[in-house]
């Protein structure tokens, strides 16, 4: 990585010119998000989640994330079957499941997976960036990403960094909803010293 330079509110988040390489070496392929959410949810933390977007490819580590697991998961959208608003989570992993709540904030999940078991994982913080709201506004991620692959998109994808990270596991957030036991599963994984 050659000439990046800070950027001027969020200090974690770096730009690149044009004259860089697109998609990374470390990219991560689709197979990665093939596995169970609840083994892909903690592997993704320290990774990079990489927007490409007009002149500028923004590259922020990930800290926090939350998985939902299926259609016996009553906290996961999946739960009353399958919809066209929920249909992505049906596909195998590597896709982009972004869908719009209270009508304003939009929020970013990865498919993960196999075909026909849904199960989706939410990325909930970046270095710099908390609350899935926030992260999709300052990205400048919508309804556009719905679907997306992230194993060939040249606009989103996940970077490996070759780092061992820390983590600790807490429940999901705003979900009482779902009941027992779900609402108590351990389920938000968060990088320590995030």
């Amino acid at each position: 990585m050659t000439n990046y330079t800070p950027h001027l509110f969020i200090p974690i988040i770096y730009f690149n010119s044009l004259k860089l390489k697109k998609n990374s070496d470390n990219k991560i392929n689709k197979e990665f998000f093939e596995n169970d959410a609840l083994e892909v949810a903690p592997n993704l933390l320290g990774k990079f989640l990489v927007v490409y977007r007009g002149k500028a490819q923004k590259k922020i580590k990930i800290v926090e994330v939350e998985a939902y697991r299926g259609e016996e998961d009553k906290a996961c959208h999946a739960n009353k079957g399958k919809t066209k608003r929920n249909e992505i989570m049906y596909r195998s992993g590597g896709y982009l499941y972004v869908y719009l709540i209270y009508g304003i904030y939009w929020m970013l999940n990865i498919v993960t997976g196999k075909r026909g078991h849904p199960q989706a994982i939410l990325i909930r913080g970046l270095e710099g960036l908390n609350g899935p709201g926030k992260i999709t506004k300052t990205l400048g991620i919508g309804r556009s990403y719905y679907g997306e692959n992230l194993a060939v998109s040249d606009r989103i994808w996940i970077e490996d960094n070759n780092e061992n990270v820390e983590y600790f596991t807490a429940k999901r957030i705003g979900i009482d909803y779902a009941g027992e036991p779900w609402k108590d599963k351990p389920w938000r994984y968060i990088l320590k010293n995030k």
